[in-house]
């Protein structure tokens, strides 16, 4: 994999001068639990002139374990690293989740970073951070090793959203049921989606609603359906309201299976092919629907 110029491989990463404070996880979804780890570490560094990171991972640890039914990501890695560097994360460190790194004991995990990361201060977990040979290692095993290393070890409560604990999984279920607008509540941000406008069959100007074309292949889908979206292309300062479709357009191909992206501009807008634009969705609308005819449609 081609990871985005921003993100270090950790075999790679050049020796650091200053005390690195060091968050670590998937981070997938870079949610409002997430964030209150990821801050504590970029507060840390500046408070104490250090370089914040976040240590995360390739693939997903699914795929070694459960390779026929991986755990399906919420975004891609460059997504994820667009949203920490937002954060004010200094670096994206990115390791390789091989069986090698899987096989390292929880009580060796913590002397292993420090072999590559010298200048290692300080870690940041979230409170049911698990890691090593058979997911043995806990807090307290890091804790413990920390204090043999002069390492400090901070670990966040999980967050809860309407006394549930935020997490991955748990808005993974919301997206893939359509409940975009609790999905928004739980990532702390409006879920988003990057493509590029491709040319399509050109039957939405036949009906008096053009559509972009976006080409966007996720993991984790949402659920097939209508959506209030907003959009706008690279070059744009400013979003524009537009109406979604997610799915495999029953109406016009029944033989088609791959889900397709479609968005009917409510505006003006000089988004051509070959853009590359974000959207960012807002409301579901409906499921999506067989209609007997184009006219119905």
């Amino acid at each position: 994999m081609t990871y985005p110029s921003s993100v270090k491989r950790f075999e790679e990463l050049n020796g650091l001068d200053k005390e690195l404070h060091l968050a670590i996880g998937m981070f997938d979804g870079v949610h409002l639990g997430h964030k209150t780890v990821i801050e504590s570490a970029v507060l840390s560094a500046q408070k104490l002139g250090g370089v914040s990171g976040v240590l995360t991972f390739d693939p997903h640890p699914s795929r070694l374990f459960s390779p026929k039914n991986p755990t399906r990501l919420i975004m891609p890695i460059e997504s994820k690293q667009l949203l920490l560097t937002s954060l004010g994360v200094d670096i994206v460190i990115c390791k390789q989740f091989d069986h090698s790194f899987a096989s390292i004991s929880a009580e060796d995990f913590l002397s292993e970073l420090q072999s590559a990361l010298p200048t290692l201060k300080s870690i940041y977990v979230g409170e049911n951070f698990r890691f090593g040979k058979m997911r043995m290692g806990s807090v307290t095993t890091l804790i413990q090793s920390g204090n043999q290393l002069g390492i400090n070890v901070f670990s966040a409560e999980r967050i809860k959203h309407n006394g549930e604990p935020i997490s991955s999984t748990r808005i993974r279920k919301e997206l893939e049921t359509g409940m975009i607008e609790r999905t928004n509540d739980l990532l702390g941000y409006n879920y988003h989606s990057h493509g590029r406008v491709v040319e399509g069959n050109k039957l939405g100007r036949t009906i008096g609603f053009p559509t972009l074309n976006i080409l966007w292949s996720p993991e984790c889908q949402p659920r097939y359906g209508v959506y209030r979206v907003q959009f706008r292309s690279s070059k744009a300062a400013t979003f524009s309201p537009g109406i979604a479709n997610y799915g495999v357009r029953p109406t016009v191909d029944s033989k088609s299976h791959d889900p397709l992206l479609e968005i009917h501009a409510l505006m003006d807008t000089e988004v051509s092919y070959g853009d590359s634009i974000e959207v960012e969705w807002l409301n579901f609308i409906r499921p999506e629907q067989k209609f007997e005819s184009i006219e119905l449609l």
